[in-house]
């Protein structure tokens, strides 16, 4: 098969289309014919070197795929031949086919394009996993978004208004906080020329919001923190700005508060599938 291989790291140009051997089909994985991949910042970040693939993993990029089922593993009873799917992958997503656990493949959600359903696995397991099975975001709660125009940003809006929770959002740009506004967020705050904590503060009448996903790291741990209501939860996905900071941890005690993070392509199968189940029943 051909396969999207990064040759060295560096910049998109070590990207080099190649013939490779194709996957082998263990008793528990399907084998999939690849319609569609998406491109996930995590992508970027292994053409760089900075994120290689977990151990047994395929060493392509691509964390999410769509495309019909050619071959299923003799352990397998619930996809045959023929299924349109998409996958949560560990890597692998480009190429022209993957084998990978049954349990991290979903039917193509209805109304939506075998092609646009490959960007579907990877941002609600993520979501999901992180807002709703950990942080156990519930309806009439806060929720404060950071990076609400982005991919999980988008997502995460939708699914907590769906859920019932009040919605907050930052993003840099009057027009990035439009498009939030259109999918529902109830509070947008531009980050660059207002004090999110304040604007927090000032709009849940100096409580805090109830649950935090972050993306940025570093320079918005202490403001999170201050930003949280008695019992908040932090989750943080990400280090975009910086991964290492000084804070007051006098606040975690006095409120209660609950600090978490975690990322998707490392978990164990298992726990891969326990996600995209509920994805599938809940999503």
């Amino acid at each position: 098969m051909k396969a999207v291989v990064i040759t060295t790291p560096g910049d998109p140009e070590v990207l080099r289309l190649q013939e490779v051997e194709d996957p082998k089909l263990e008793d528990d994985h399907v084998l999939i014919k690849i319609a569609a991949t998406a491109l996930n910042r995590a992508d970027t970040l292994q053409r760089k070197g900075m994120y290689p693939p977990p151990k047994g993993a395929s060493e392509y990029p691509g964390l999410e795929c769509s495309g019909t089922i050619e071959a299923v593993g003799k352990g397998v009873s619930r996809w045959k031949v023929g299924d349109q799917v998409c996958a949560l992958l560990a890597g692998g997503g480009y190429a022209e086919k993957i084998a990978v656990p049954a349990g991290q493949v979903l039917p193509v959600p209805a109304g939506i394009s075998l092609k646009d359903a490959a960007s579907f696995p990877e941002v609600a397991c993520t979501v999901w996993s992180t807002v709703f099975m950990m942080s156990h975001l519930t309806a009439g709660e806060t929720f404060l978004i950071h990076g609400g125009s982005s991919g999980i940003g988008t997502f995460a809006i939708q699914m907590a208004k769906y859920y019932g929770a009040r919605v907050f959002v930052t993003a840099g740009s009057e027009e990035k906080l439009a498009a939030c506004k259109d999918l529902g967020a109830d509070v947008c705050i531009n980050y660059k020329t207002e004090d999110f904590v304040a604007r927090v503060k000032e709009e849940t009448a100096g409580k805090g919001v109830d649950v935090i996903l972050d993306c940025v790291g570093a320079p918005y741990f202490q403001r999170n923190l201050d930003s949280l209501n008695f019992d908040g939860r932090l989750f943080i996905i990400g280090f975009q700005s910086g991964a290492v900071t000084q804070v007051d941890l006098r606040g975690l005690l006095a409120r209660r508060l609950t600090v978490q993070a975690a990322g998707l392509r490392k978990r164990s199968t298992e726990n891969k599938a326990a996600i995209v189940s509920e994805v599938e029943k809940k999503v």
